[in-house]
């Protein structure tokens, strides 16, 4: 018999604060409670939403991924595994990030923007609207 996997989660921060998190009803990731998730959207195994993030709707979160404080992700989004979307950076409808990209603190990536694999966008840059960001080098910063 199949165990369902407990409703909420609960963490020790480093501060010592207890945090709370939902597991999300399709693809069983950790969303704050305090974060806009919808049903429509998937947030994979492994994946934390943290508190005043919004996801749109139909959009995919990859198993590992974090979407930092106030991150806000638009509708049909795909972002890859072991993806960071830094504290209130922002990507538009229908964008693609690709696994192990960073999205740098306040980043905007732009509406159908595609962002390649381990690429890093720095903090504040913007990627324009259907346009590709890639690493430019290794450890390199796309912009």
């Amino acid at each position: 018999m199949a165990r369902r996997a407990s409703a909420r989660v609960e963490f020790e921060n480093d501060q010592g604060e207890i945090v709370q998190y939902l597991r999300h009803a399709n693809g069983g990731g950790l969303v704050s409670p305090e974060a806009n998730v919808p049903e429509s959207a998937r947030i994979d195994q492994a994946a934390y939403v943290e508190a005043g993030a919004r996801i749109g709707e139909r959009t995919r979160i990859g198993v590992g991924s974090w979407l930092e404080h106030g991150a806000v992700v638009g509708n049909d989004v795909t972002i890859g595994g072991n993806v960071r979307v830094g504290v209130r950076a922002q990507v538009e409808d229908g964008a693609r990030i690709g696994s192990g990209a960073r999205i740098g603190e306040r980043a905007t990536i732009g509406q159908r923007a595609v962002v390649r694999s381990d690429t890093r966008v720095a903090p504040g840059a913007v990627i324009g609207r259907q346009t590709t960001a890639r690493q430019r080098a290794r450890g390199g910063v796309a912009a």
